[in-house]
């Protein structure tokens, strides 16, 4: 099937989109990306402003990848409203396009308990291991995919079979949550109906879920775009490129170590959202690309 985009009003980068960090389950194989999306697996490709895509077994519809996608979003009204300096309008320059994925809240969250302290690459193994170990098996175009396990049945598992999926010390917070969340006792869905603040502190009472992982969920599944998650780029962005809107005192403190404490992180959580509004998760996606491919390139 095939969408076709207005470059004007829907501007859209499928490539920027999908390897900006915020995805773990897709892969380019040749000229196509492949991806696991709910109990389906996604092939897509765009070639201007045409996106041809195909889902397995079950045929993915426009509105199915449209809603995946953020194509509803007024990309150009929220990237005019993000533009407040140089680094960003510098960001939306060589990524305009990129757009924050709608997630699925269950997959979603697991996926950010099994990322903290953790590089991109071993998120992703982490993932398909945990897919592979306890998913369905679908093969497609000659590879072989794995949905992401439903809460059911992750809450079957023990901590040893999660541990040897690579998950260390996040196998029993994974299993906790897995576990409240599968008897019912906390909704995901409902923190979409509650304003930011709240539904941050609900998210903050499952085991493994910190002030990053709470605030990735919220960016990416639940529908709160002034998210602004801090990790190691984020404080490499307050620190640098923002250092001027912080004490002095305070940029020395954090740039000399490797963590930070959960009021320095709300410190600069505080400042993304006061800074770039209600589309703070969008200048943070930004900004986090940006630094990424600068060190990537530097290497």
């Amino acid at each position: 099937m095939e969408i076709k985009l207005d470059s004007s009003t829907v501007p859209f980068s499928l490539e920027h989109t999908l390897r900006c960090g915020q995805l773990f389950r897709w892969e380019k194989l040749g000229e196509w990306w492949y991806g696991v999306v709910a109990d389906n697996v996604v092939k897509i490709r765009q070639i201007g402003d045409r996106l041809m895509f195909q889902s397995f077994p079950e045929e993915a519809n426009p509105g199915f990848i449209e809603n995946y996608l953020r194509l509803d979003d007024d990309l150009p009204s929220i990237l005019s409203k993000i533009s407040k300096d140089d680094h960003m309008r510098r960001a939306i320059k060589l990524f305009y396009g990129l757009r924050i994925s709608r997630q699925e809240p269950w997959e979603c969250l697991i996926s950010y308990i099994c990322a903290t302290y953790k590089s991109i690459p071993a998120i992703k193994k982490m993932i398909y291991t945990i897919s592979q170990q306890f998913g369905k098996k679908i093969t497609f175009d000659g590879y072989d995919f794995y949905t992401f396990p439903k809460a059911t049945d992750l809450a079957q598992t023990s901590p040893k079979d999660l541990r040897s999926c690579g998950l260390g010390f996040r196998a029993e917070r994974v299993l906790e949550t897995t576990k409240i969340l599968d008897r019912g006792d906390f909704s995901l869905e409902d923190l979409k109906s509650l304003d930011y603040g709240n539904a941050k502190r609900k998210l903050l009472s499952l085991p493994g879920v910190g002030p990053k992982v709470a605030d990735c969920v919220l960016l990416f599944s639940l529908e709160k775009l002034e998210a602004f998650p801090v990790d190691v780029w984020m404080k490499r962005a307050a620190t640098n490129l923002y250092a001027s809107h912080f004490d002095s005192s305070f940029v020395d403190r954090v740039s000399s170590k490797g963590s930070i404490t959960p009021k320095e992180y709300e410190t600069i959580s505080s400042f993304g959202r006061e800074r770039f509004g209600r589309y703070a998760g969008y200048a943070q996606e930004y900004i986090f690309h940006l630094l990424r491919e600068q060190q990537e390139h530097s290497n």
